[in-house]
């Protein structure tokens, strides 16, 4: 198993570092083919109004530099082409498990885990539905677990007050981080689903789903709620300390528990050595997610956060931080400072 190095400098300023990377990106003296003026990015959904927002800004800022593609397949399906050398960047809504680990290790694939912003899972309704503003954790269990499938069908078989009226669900789709996330959070076991529900890794069919439905109960990221909150409903999360509403206070105070998650992107380190554009894009993302993540609907990082995944990128610290699965115990500060692995 390959470990990274720990960083071997002190804390120093932003500013310093971001000087340092750009003279040791530009000092490696390569000759930019035009194949090494694209960078291309795929995977989470989630993820995806973050890093089309600070690509498109990226480029009305420098319309010379490279040409930014941004695609999204689901977080599995990101990682498939990350970890065949595909794509430079790959979107996640949650950490690379330990199959990709494995293929991205056989092909050579080292990668810098970079966390971007919080997100806030959240479960809605269709506003006509009057009954529902709350649902716990044990209950959300009772109606996603595989043994629900044909089975749970009707909202009063969920909680004996809710009517006795046909319940229908929206998720996401098998390739999603969101659905690994979703479903390791709440039945305990990451993909372990019932499958008779619509499911979508295009966030926004199941938002519209759930807009045209009055019987739906669906979930997503908060960013898709934000932007639909006058036609959706979200019900607050009980995990034992009363229903908390999915927000960015309730996130940063780790309130909103267990359906808070960290969100992603993975750097290939090769395509930042041999192509610098990569590197300075990944720069810009760095400087401009504290302030963006929250205008589109995602909470941002601590600063401490920013801070550790500067240093890490600026000192190759590359590998993975959450040795292949959620974490639901560990703040992302703790998280960073770990050791590495592959």
């Amino acid at each position: 198993m390959n470990r990274a190095e720990k960083p071997k400098v002190s804390a120093l300023s932003i500013i310093a570092l971001t000087i340092g990377a750009i003279g040791l990106l530009n000092s490696c003296g390569q000759v930019q083919s035009p194949e090494s003026q694209s960078i291309k990015i795929d995977g989470s959904s989630t993820v995806y109004p973050i890093t089309d927002a600070i690509a498109k800004e990226y480029q009305n800022t420098n319309p010379k530099k490279a040409s930014i593609t941004v695609e999204f397949s689901g977080t599995g399906g990101g990682f498939r082409k990350f970890c065949a050398g595909e794509t430079d960047i790959s979107n996640a809504s949650r950490p690379i498990n330990p199959g990709e680990m494995e293929a991205c290790n056989k092909a050579g694939i080292r990668y810098y885990e970079l966390p971007v912003a919080f997100d806030a899972l959240t479960v809605v309704v269709n506003p006509k539905n009057s009954w529902a503003k709350d649902i716990t954790v044990a209950e959300l269990k009772k109606l996603w677990e595989p043994a629900a499938q044909g089975k749970i069908t009707r909202w009063n078989q969920i909680r004996p007050s809710w009517p006795n009226q046909p319940i229908t669900l929206y998720g996401a789709g098998q390739d999603s981080g969101t659905f690994d996330y979703f479903t390791e959070a709440t039945v305990g076991t990451a993909k372990a689903s019932r499958t008779d529900y619509t499911d979508s890794e295009d966030d926004n069919v199941l938002v519209q789903g759930v807009i045209k439905d009055p019987n739906a109960l669906g979930y997503f990221g908060l960013s898709y709620y934000e932007v639909n909150q006058n036609q959706l409903k979200a019900l607050g999360i009980d995990n034992g300390k009363g229903p908390v509403i999915p927000s960015i206070e309730t996130v940063e105070k780790a309130q909103y528990q267990p359906l808070a998650r960290p969100l992603f992107i993975y750097v290939s380190y090769t395509a930042v050595q041999n192509k610098p554009e990569v590197g300075e894009f990944v720069q810009f993302y760095m400087k401009k997610a504290p302030t963006l993540v929250q205008s589109i609907g995602y909470i941002p990082l601590p600063s401490e956060g920013y801070q550790l995944i500067y240093k890490n990128f600026y000192n190759g610290k590359v590998g993975t931080f959450f040795d292949g699965q959620a974490r639901f115990d560990l703040t992302i500060g703790e998280l960073l400072r770990k050791e590495a692995k592959f």
